[in-house]
């Protein structure tokens, strides 16, 4: 029987239910050192997954050509052929998740039935609210809302055979200002809303019930035990962490791109430092250089101080928006965007005969692998602080509290450079690159300086808190489930996190290459997800149900 106390665990309350394996966790490590740096590997899969990567970034560097070409193919593949599979199966996980709170399952605790939460619910909502914030809030606070918004205005348009051609969501053409605000918003909030939240409580839910509930080494393999046994740690277990490892990574990496160009962007606005590849490959070196430092001073000492100063200048930002913009008709369009949403999630989730392509495949299906990509990575973080509740009201407050932060991010953001447009006719924000748009709509409020500051501080400590805490995600599953392993491992892992990103920024598709990369890692991550459903349920059928 493994022992997930060896991770810093406390042990299940009931044993009664502990999966019976012989296997212990790192018996299939390598363990050594090369000069002072110590290593402690599971070694097919760090293997694999170091030896790809490094590959990756040589290939992408040496044939930057070639390389883009094939990034722009896999990405228009990927989009078009499989929107249908991202869009059916997020319904699946958030469908799941609604069912696992209305049966009777949703009263098994988390820790067996005796066990007590860790965190008081303020202390944990704000954990939540803190996996939900990142560096694509900031990117998309303002951009998304206005692009929607912008589309609809523009309404559909053709080619001569008759296919959409516009960006805009659902039937196109929206009759006034009003109903393309309802429209771009529920667009808006579609994809940052139940299903990437039903995305992440999925991953989390099988990590906290095999580790907490099972005695299982915290590596998404865990979850697979009740349909593969011990099979889970040979070869199939490997192949599913190394590919938990893949999209984590490229998921991180298109993460850190989107920081760059934002960060390069307002650094432009604020102080003339010019845009461009050189000073984003400056920035992300730079940034990852003071991840390091996160990483060698641990959780305590770094990423949970860099958080804590991430979420006040969060607050202070949003806040100080809201306050001193339109409030009343931003606290309107937060309730009216939750009636649209409501109104528009039957056509904007359906996965087939779809009309507005570009939306469905160019949006949603990015979205879609770009959350499944941060699962291993905010689903473990998500497990770690919510050992004591029950299945019920950990998926209902996952769901629930994460979205409607960032309804109300958005509704501020979007909702004031929208009405800045509808209603003073600034179209500044409107007309600015997307990385820009941000800094634009802050320009028309008070101390904008400060603000458009702040606004860069944010996207960098966001860059570095999330290189550290994906450096740790990732070595902890490349470590066989070890916590605690050399912290070198983690250091490599924030340096070839910076390096992707770095060599998807210089290839020829830029951007592009980032979220090509993305939709590449997570349609096989889909299926993991997919089958991880079915592992849970079977999990929990074998629980004694709590008091929940």
């Amino acid at each position: 029987m493994t022992d997930a106390t060896d991770q810093g665990i406390p042990p299940p309350t009931d044993t009664a239910l502990l999966v019976e394996t012989d296997y212990e966790i790192g018996q299939d490590n390598v363990e050594g050192s090369v000069g002072p740096f110590g290593f402690d590997i599971h070694n097919p899969v760090f293997l694999i997954s170091g030896v790809s990567i490094v590959a990756f970034v040589f290939y992408t560097l040496a044939l930057p050509e070639q390389s883009g070409a094939l990034f722009t193919w896999l990405f228009d593949s990927v989009t078009k052929g499989f929107d249908w599979f991202f869009l059916g199966s997020a319904n699946i996980f958030v469908l799941f998740c609604l069912f696992l709170i209305v049966t009777p399952w949703g009263s098994v605790r988390l820790g067996g039935a005796a066990a007590t939460p860790d965190y008081t619910y303020l202390g944990w909502f704000a954990m939540l609210f803190a996996a939900g914030m990142g560096i694509g809030l900031m990117f998309y606070g303002v951009s998304e809302p206005m692009s929607h918004f912008s589309t609809a205005m523009g309404g559909a348009a053709v080619d001569e055979a008759g296919l959409r051609t516009d960006w805009s969501p659902l039937a196109g053409a929206a009759d006034n200002q009003a109903e393309a605000m309802r429209l771009g918003m529920a667009a808006t909030i579609f994809h940052w809303g139940l299903h990437p939240w039903a995305i992440y409580a999925i991953v989390a839910l099988a990590l906290a019930l095999f580790t907490y509930n099972k005695g299982l080494p915290l590596t998404i393999r865990s979850a697979f035990y009740p349909l593969l046994g011990d099979r889970v740690w040979g070869w199939p277990g490997h192949i599913i962490d190394t590919l938990a490892v893949f999209a984590t990574l490229f998921g991180l990496a298109t993460s850190l791109g989107f920081g760059a160009t934002q960060a390069n962007a307002g650094l432009n606005e604020l102080f003339g430092i010019p845009t461009g590849p050189t000073t984003e490959v400056i920035l992300i070196s730079v940034i990852t250089a003071v991840a390091l430092v996160s990483v060698v001073r641990g959780l305590d000492g770094g990423v949970k101080v860099l958080s804590e100063l991430n979420m006040g200048l969060a607050f202070l930002l949003l806040f100080f928006v809201l306050l001193v913009g339109p409030t009343l008709a931003l606290l309107a369009i937060f309730w009216d965007s939750l009636v649209a949403y409501v109104q528009y999630l039957p056509a904007l989730s359906n996965p087939i005969g779809r009309e507005d392509v570009n939306f469905s495949q160019g949006w949603t299906s990015f979205y879609w692998a770009w959350w499944i990509s941060w699962s291993p990575f905010v689903g473990m973080f998500i497990a770690r602080v919510s050992r004591g509740r029950t299945v019920r009201e950990f998926v209902t407050c996952v769901l629930l509290i994460p979205s409607l932060v960032c309804v109300l991010w958005m509704s501020v953001f979007g909702g004031t450079a929208i009405l800045q447009v509808a209603n003073d006719g600034y179209t500044a924000a409107q007309d600015a690159d997307l990385p820009l748009q941000l800094f634009k709509m802050l320009d028309q409020l008070p101390l904008a300086q400060i603000t458009s500051f702040i606004g860069i501080v944010l996207v960098i400590v966001f860059f570095v808190t999330s290189s550290d805490s994906g450096s740790l995600v990732i070595d902890t599953i490349t470590a066989g489930g070890k916590i605690d392993a050399p912290v070198a491992q983690r250091v490599f892992w924030c340096i070839f996190e910076g390096a992707v990103a770095i060599v998807l920024l210089l290839s020829v598709g830029g951007l592009k290459s980032l979220q090509s990369m993305v939709i590449s890692t997570g349609l096989p991550f889909t299926l993991v997800l997919l089958v991880m459903c079915y592992a849970i349920f079977k999990g929990l059928v074998s629980e004694r149900r709590g008091t929940g």
